[in-house]
């Protein structure tokens, strides 16, 4: 869970043109702030798994101005018996006329690997150690690659046109979760699942329910899938009485279904009425019925798919 402290961290990311809305808004939840392009430092620890687009951490133990000075001071690595690799971090900030090419990138490897006092294992090692440029200063330390654990919950045994991607749900959930100790979360109409079972393999405490049987019993097979355990129950919104501090809330489309916007609107007073925060995803804005709700739009972005687009936007 993102954990604010002394310490820094330098993060990398990535996301395709029509996910930059999406990705933004994701890093402007999990870091408080707006996040500058490809890099960036934060003292938020934050798991790179969690993210779709957050592609590597650094936790920094040395910095310097040059590299003589990192060569200096990673002579004090102590690995206590362990194997270690150093890799040299691609994405930077480096004009393009100083971008270091591959050789280069090794040897600086290597310098660094010479320094440390142990065995250097290429293929299996225990540590994995970082050196990155950033902001004209160079920084080395721990090493945490994204291990994009959602691939394998994209291909579930119940799935309907449509349901959220899953690249989309885990963005919604970061945005509605930054921080995940002690938060009790619902999604309310939660279709086949997607948005718990990300949430569920975040270890975030989520319950479901849908009105629709069918539906219901599909997120439940979804998630016993996967391995994980959470309650889905079958019934409307407006019959829920215990309360939350976050929701999820997949509008029901009237592309799609037969949903009024008296339904529509029942749904949003509902949701204000057992939950704290919501990230609201619709095929358009809301934001009259939204207001009329009771909630406050706090942030916002469009998550495109060739010519459909989602919004969502987090309230309070």
């Amino acid at each position: 869970m993102p954990q604010a402290g002394n310490r820094s961290y330098i993060y990398t990311y990535a996301h395709s043109e029509d996910e930059t809305s999406l990705c933004g808004m994701e890093l402007r939840c999990l870091f408080g702030r707006e996040i500058p392009p490809a890099i960036f430092s934060s003292g938020t620890r934050v798991d790179v798994s969690r993210s779709p687009f957050i592609k590597e951490r650094i936790d920094v133990i040395y910095e310097g101005d040059t590299l003589p000075e990192i060569y200096r001071q990673t002579e004090q690595v102590e690995l206590e018996g362990k194997t270690f690799k150093v890799i040299f971090v691609k994405t930077n900030d480096l004009a393009p006329e100083h971008k270091v090419e591959y050789d280069e990138r090794r040897v600086i490897e290597r310098e660094i690997g010479l320094r440390i006092e142990g065995e250097a294992d290429v293929n299996h090692p225990e540590l994995v150690y970082g050196i990155v440029t950033l902001g004209g200063r160079w920084y080395f330390g721990a090493y945490h690659k994204n291990k994009a654990t959602w691939f394998r919950q994209m291909k579930k045994p119940r799935s309907y046109s449509i349901a959220l991607s899953t690249r989309v749900a885990r963005a919604a959930v970061n945005m509605a979760v930054p921080r995940i100790a002690g938060v009790k979360m619902i999604d309310p109409c939660c279709g086949i699942g997607t948005v718990m079972v990300e949430a569920l393999s975040m270890g975030i405490d989520i319950v479901g329910r849908d009105i629709n049987p069918l539906i219901a019993a599909g997120a439940r097979t979804n998630i016993a899938h996967f391995g994980f355990e959470s309650e889905v129950t079958l019934g409307d919104i407006a019959d829920i009485t215990e309360h939350y501090d976050v929701a999820i809330v997949d509008m029901p489309y009237n592309l799609y279904s037969r949903i009024t916007p008296e339904e529509q609107f029942a749904i949003l007073t509902n949701t204000r009425r057992i939950a704290d925060r919501v990230v609201i995803v619709a095929i358009e804005a809301m934001d009259e019925m939204i207001h009329s709700a009771g909630f406050t739009i706090i942030d916002r972005c469009i998550a495109k798919k060739g010519a459909f687009s989602r919004h969502l936007m987090l309230c309070e």
